[in-house]
């Protein structure tokens, strides 16, 4: 499972709601979700959502997945 969508459930959020709380389109979380790159800023929006929400999360956890790809790679 991508790592966005993952952090996404963990938060049991939708996909707008996500999209609402770091201030992009639903259709960038999906973008996301599906493997486009997310941009640092937002990427550090979502960690400071994530621990605010009480789920306590790093930038290596957004960026997981990609780096696991780049080392398959």
């Amino acid at each position: 499972m991508n790592a966005i969508r993952s952090i996404r459930n963990r938060l049991g959020l939708t996909q707008q709601a996500l999209a609402q709380a770091l201030g992009v389109t639903q259709g960038n979380v999906s973008l996301y979700e599906h493997g486009q790159e997310m941009p640092p800023k937002v990427a550090r929006r979502l960690v400071a959502f994530a621990n605010q929400m009480g789920t306590r999360i790093t930038l290596d956890d957004v960026y997981a997945v990609r780096e696991a790809q780049q080392e398959a790679a």
